[in-house]
């Protein structure tokens, strides 16, 4: 199958700053993107300290990210969710209130809405249209960041939602690809596919060869340091799911068999309702107490934690 043409022409010329944050708990990487120009920024993918087992939350990563960026007197201008992440939940409503700036997700995140609202039996008062967030890109959108140009690549496949900003000679790919030695992301969760994740991939990989990919996540394959930073042309020659001209049934075979093997990632069922309402914890009961709901047999896996 041909893959859809990218819709811009990215300018390999801007080249923005980025500054990493990694979080061990997730296996999370964050991250601050400079204009190079201007003293604009914006963060991708912030995440919310979250202890399952009290229900406690903290915000000590995002405050990092806010010391950064205020240290260098710089401007917020967006935060951006690639996707309704499944393993860790977004801390951009705790940024925003601090430093301001607009919140963005794909348009396809009124699909994950529709899903997961139903899945946990939300009332009629969650609004399913993504009006919780500022912005909602298609395919091919842009926005400004001080003088650059960011662009929207959506690449369903992991979700139905997600969505890679090319920003300059940077590309952040959310949970598309994982770094070559650690492939690519599961596609086993409600709405995923994976023939879509492949097609989504390849498109990806269509961008000029020497742009620099920003993986969302790494896990230290095989026991090497965390690695967040590869390019597209080390992802074509080496990605050991993709890489090596492997085709569409060979990825769809070997992923649906791995992702039969894979457990649930452990934050799954609370990240996805704070996720869901752009990083806003549910509504509180009548008692004024804030609750996260279990669905019993609810996302239909044997192997949830």
């Amino acid at each position: 199958m041909s893959t859809h043409p990218i819709p811009f022409t990215p300018d390999l010329a801007v080249k923005p700053e980025v500054v990493a944050f990694f979080d061990e708990p997730t296996n999370t990487i964050s991250y601050i993107v400079k204009d190079p120009n201007s003293n604009a920024c914006a963060v991708i993918d912030s995440v919310m300290d979250f202890d399952y087992a009290s229900g406690n939350i903290a915000y000590d990563g995002a405050d990092k990210i806010i010391g950064h960026i205020r240290a260098n007197g710089w401007t917020l201008e967006w935060l951006i969710e690639t996707h309704v992440h499944a393993d860790h939940l977004s801390a951009a409503p705790h940024i925003q209130s601090k430093l301001g700036g607009k919140l963005g997700i794909g348009d396809q995140i009124c699909v994950v809405q529709d899903t997961f609202g139903k899945i946990f039996n939300e009332g009629t008062e969650f609004q399913r249209n993504g009006s919780q967030f500022d912005r909602l890109f298609k395919d091919g959108d842009s926005y400004q960041i001080g003088t650059m140009t960011a662009h929207t690549l959506f690449t369903p496949g992991h979700t139905p939602a997600d969505m890679v900003h090319v920003i300059g000679d940077a590309v952040f790919v959310g949970d598309t690809l994982f770094m070559p030695d650690g492939g690519s992301a599961r596609a086993d969760f409600p709405g995923g596919d994976a023939r879509t994740l492949y097609q989504s991939i390849q498109r990806l990989l269509t961008l000029p060869g020497e742009m620099r990919l920003f993986m969302c996540h790494d896990y230290g394959p095989n026991g090497r340091d965390i690695q967040w930073e590869t390019t597209v042309a080390e992802e074509r020659d080496h990605n050991i799911h993709v890489g090596h001209g492997t085709s569409e049934d060979e990825f769809v075979k070997m992923r649906e068999e791995r992702d039969s093997t894979l457990s649930m990632p452990k934050l799954i069922i609370p990240s996805l309702q704070v996720n869901m309402r752009a990083g806003q914890l549910p509504p509180p009961e009548d008692d004024g107490k804030t609750y996260l709901k279990v669905p019993i047999n609810g996302l239909n896996t044997s192997k949830d934690q």
